[in-house]
């Protein structure tokens, strides 16, 4: 794979490379190799079809409905009319890039040549996404097994002219944009239609944009925790390295290690060493075990994405000049690992909103709720309150989705992962967490200017005034949720990180 350029079915999709191809910053192709594969995958579908096999999906109706055979002239109506009939997504739209992302998966997962749909239908998905006619997908609807079907449903109904498309930011009717494109409807045939409802990439779609930005808060964390720790004037010996190998998980190691760099040569640090603190409040002392926990969360997670995002997840597979019947569309090999996220990315919210309560209390150089004349001014006591708030919140949304189950279809499909209900937790919980970091970013910041003319290290006193570009000392109250936004838009922006790193 070039720098540059992705080919469908052949390279290794990642969520990085997915997220670049979604929003146009990396070209990818369909190889002559990868389409040789498919029309092979295909005529196994037409050669057998014109056979008295049952296939299922192909000559037979789906779900509990698979052992009502279906005429060969009506294979084709049959097709259509699921999706249709699985369009029933109910709420809000899902984001534009999500849906973008859906339909990044879907084509790679069609070209690695197991699904047996022509490579017309495939190059169709690839050119509306290029020409940015995005299908408006509802939120909800999907149990997470037997694939996304709503979502995928309702992303690939623009195919054949119907549903709605986000085109120039306006959502319109999918047939109205196809018409004023002078773009022709698809004819979807048989196995088409199965194959294209069928998979995780709703599910995966949404980990995709999750685990990007729950890795941006985890590096934010912990370079914000840096600035706490100096902020409380506490100690750095819990982060030796000693500690880490003696319960060497890779999460807690890599934390230690960066906290260490982070305070390299730090006036501050060195200010109170012979203080005579024993110990500091576990959310200062076990940064490391804490914050490498939710890593080794997030390495988990990203391990397990390699393998969906490169997996065939559709139902049946054409598999050794066969049509077999499987379950590679269950969602639960990625729902658990999403709901372990949840909890990961709720835990690191958590423990980030008890080092801004530790920073409030204050100390010898760092006046109670960090502002001076505190009863006229309340200072930086309610921000407090948002944080404490947005922690409790993840954590009610922390129940495992995975440990749900509801039999549909009729008692055919008797196990479902509900992992899309995780997957769209999880973001919410994400979003919730870039909050909760930024509010320790300003309460941190504002803890380390009381301890002037002491700085930081060199990389900490970067990040300080990066923040100070931004959000001003508060001398007295003012609106402070202006505040929160512009500290949730930094850490949002990975500039942060990209001066420590």
């Amino acid at each position: 794979m070039t720098n540059n350029k992705f080919s469908y079915g052949s390279d290794k999709l990642t969520p990085y490379e997915a997220i670049k191809i979604a929003k146009g910053k990396k070209l990818a192709i369909i190889s002559d190799e990868q389409a040789k594969k498919i029309n092979a995958s295909r005529d196994i579908i037409e050669n057998l079809s014109k056979s008295s096999e049952v296939i299922y999906g192909v000559n037979t109706g789906f779900g509990a409905l698979c052992n009502t055979i279906i005429s060969e002239d009506e294979s084709n109506q049959l097709q259509e009319n699921l999706l249709r009939s699985h369009a029933v997504g109910v709420g809000k739209d899902i984001p534009a890039l999500v849906a973008k992302i859906m339909m990044v998966l879907k084509i790679h997962s069609l070209c690695l040549g197991f699904s047996g749909v022509r490579l017309e239908v495939i190059q169709k998905i690839k050119f509306l996404l290029e020409k940015n006619i995005i299908p408006c997908v509802p939120a909800k609807g999907s149990v997470g097994a037997s694939g996304d079907l709503a979502p995928l449903a309702h992303l690939f109904l623009p195919l054949i002219g119907e549903g709605y498309v986000l085109y120039n930011g306006v959502k319109s009717k999918a047939s109205d944009v196809l018409k004023k494109e002078n773009i022709l409807p698809l004819k979807i045939s048989k196995k088409e239609g199965l194959a294209l409802i069928n998979g995780t990439q709703f599910i995966s779609a949404f980990a995709c944009v999750s685990i990007m930005r729950f890795k941006n808060c985890l590096d934010n964390a912990d370079l914000i925790s840096v600035m706490s720790l100096e902020g409380t004037l506490s100690a750095i010996s819990p982060f030796h390295p000693s500690i880490s190998d003696l319960r060497n998980y890779s999460g807690s190691s890599h934390v230690s290690k960066k906290v260490r760099e982070l305070t390299k040569n730090s006036e501050i640090l060195n200010s109170h060493q012979d203080c005579g603190k024993v110990q500091d409040p576990y959310s200062i002392r076990c940064i490391p075990q804490v914050h490498g926990a939710s890593w080794d969360a997030f390495y988990h997670l990203e391990y397990t994405l390699k393998i969906e995002l490169n997996s065939v997840t559709d139902n049946p597979l054409v598999v050794d000049n066969k049509v077999i019947s499987g379950g590679n569309f269950h969602g639960q090999p990625v729902a658990m690992p999403i709901d372990y996220n949840i909890i990961a990315a709720s835990e690191l919210g958590n423990i980030s909103d008890r080092r801004t309560y530790l920073l409030l209390k204050g100390n010898n150089s760092v006046p109670k709720l960090l502002i001076e004349n505190s009863g006229v001014n309340s200072g930086f006591m309610i921000l407090q309150y948002t944080s404490a708030a947005l922690a409790s919140e993840n954590k009610n949304l922390c129940f495992p989705a995975s440990a749900d189950s509801i039999t549909t279809s009729l008692g055919q499909e008797d196990h479902v992962s509900m992992g899309s209900i995780g997957a769209v937790k999880f973001l919410k919980v994400v979003k919730n967490l870039e909050r909760i970091i930024a509010i320790e970013l300003l309460c941190s910041g504002q803890a380390i200017d009381f301890l002037r003319p002491l700085k930081s290290s060199k990389q900490i006193e970067e990040c300080h005034e990066l923040l100070r570009t931004e959000v001003s000392f508060a001398e007295e109250d003012r609106v402070f949720s202006d505040d929160i936004i512009k500290a949730t838009k930094l850490v949002k922006s990975g500039k942060l990180v990209d001066l420590t790193n």
